[in-house]
């Protein structure tokens, strides 16, 4: 009896001592690893893969979701002139299916002259309704070229996971207000609330207009319909065509919205996802400007950690278009809403190509990807090393992102 009164307690001292030694390793500071991978690469001359981006889909029984990328060839002689979206995926993170292409994201012809497209696609995990919602918005050519003055609305597609099928692209009807004629979610993060509402970040303006303003959209979906809300407060800044290209985060209790502009990025925060703060520059902590513009920035979240993605100047990159490589990444003081410099490292490396257009995804609490392909324009840019490749830069967390 004593002896097994001696063992239980042995026992019991060595649970506790285990989980003090646990507990003691989540309190260290956050710190990450970088794995580069690439997916495919190959340059025909004439078309390159863009907007590589990337869903999981949870699976049973196992701790590793597939991964279900899409990328859409884009007409090198032509400016943002798209094809219909196609598909990668992984079960294992290792080996790739694809591309494949989806005539169901393809472009549909509107007369003799003209066609839309869906394009600037983003695809995530729908918890509530276990259905990958992809996100992004329509685009109108004329003769195989962008129409200038155009509509634009917010365009969506949700995955099948059973026969690997994208339903018809379709679109989500907005308030009939002509500061909507120019609507659309292209390359933006969401969040989506527990209840399964969803907070979309948009921009939009009047066809006939140039500068965009940028707001976020709370949507219901059921698994099959996105359906508006309502939108909370508007914002933009006089300077080009405004604040464009948003993404949202949520960290710990506040929400965190990041903004493109023609001449500088711009930050914003929110107690409820909906109202945000007057749009400032980012800049580093040392007061410096980030040196970010006319391109995209996003999100990488932990629970112990806010971090940002982005490209600027001053990486001895000026021989890049619009200096859209490397891709930094580095930790966000979520107080102040500055960058710490010293926390910054290069996730994707440059060699010649622009890599503007990439997008995050958490694949596991150890685990996030950044997705990104190497845009091959303007001509002559593969005499720096790039090859079209399509990149998945994967942040492997030193301890789990705790759920909230």
């Amino acid at each position: 009896m004593k002896f097994l009164l001696s063992l239980c307690l042995a026992l019991i001292f060595m649970y506790i001592g285990q989980t003090q030694v646990t507990a003691g390793e989540e309190q260290k500071p956050l710190t990450y690893e970088v794995d580069l991978r690439t997916a495919s690469e190959g340059f025909d001359g004439k078309t390159c893969w863009v907007h590589a981006r990337a869903g999981v889909i949870l699976q049973r029984n196992n701790d590793r979701p597939l991964v279900v990328m899409t990328m859409q060839k884009l007409l090198l002689s032509g400016s943002d002139v798209f094809y219909a979206l196609n598909e990668m995926r992984t079960a294992d993170g290792e080996k790739w299916i694809g591309p494949i292409e989806h005539a169901s994201l393809g472009r549909r012809r509107l007369s003799k002259t003209k066609e839309i497209a869906i394009c600037d696609f983003t695809p995530g995990w729908h918890a509530n309704t276990k259905t990958l919602l992809g996100t992004g918005h329509s685009v109108r050519y004329e003769n195989n070229k962008v129409m200038h003055v155009r509509k634009r609305h917010v365009a969506y597609s949700v995955y099948d996971a059973k026969d690997h099928s994208w339903s018809e692209w379709t679109t989500m009807k907005m308030p009939d207000e002509l500061k909507f004629e120019n609507c659309g979610s292209g390359s933006g993060q969401r969040v989506d609330l527990k209840d399964g509402t969803i907070l979309l970040p948009i921009y939009f303006k009047k066809k006939t207009e140039r500068q965009y303003s940028t707001a976020v959209v709370l949507c219901d979906f059921d698994g099959k319909k996105l359906t508006y809300k309502k939108h909370g407060s508007e914002h933009t800044v006089p300077v080009k065509r405004g604040l464009y290209e948003p993404s949202v985060t949520k960290f710990q209790d506040k929400f965190y919205l990041t903004m493109r502009n023609d001449e500088k990025g711009y930050v914003s925060v929110s107690d409820d996802g909906l109202k945000y703060s007057k749009p400032v520059i980012w800049k580093f902590d040392d007061g410096r400007e980030l040196g970010n513009y006319n391109t995209q920035q996003h999100w990488v979240t932990h629970s112990d950690g806010l971090f940002l993605v982005y490209t600027r100047r001053g990486a001895n990159n000026d021989h890049v278009f619009r200096h859209r490589a490397p891709l930094f990444m580095a930790e966000v003081d979520p107080k102040t809403l500055r960058v710490i410099r010293k926390t910054e490292r290069i996730i994707v490396p440059e060699k010649g190509a622009r890599m503007g257009n990439f997008a995050v995804v958490k694949i596991s609490p150890l685990e996030s990807w950044v997705t990104v392909t190497e845009w091959m324009q303007p001509v002559g840019i593969e005499k720096y090393g790039s090859n079209n490749r399509v990149y998945t830069a994967r942040i492997k967390w030193s301890h789990p992102s705790k759920p909230e």
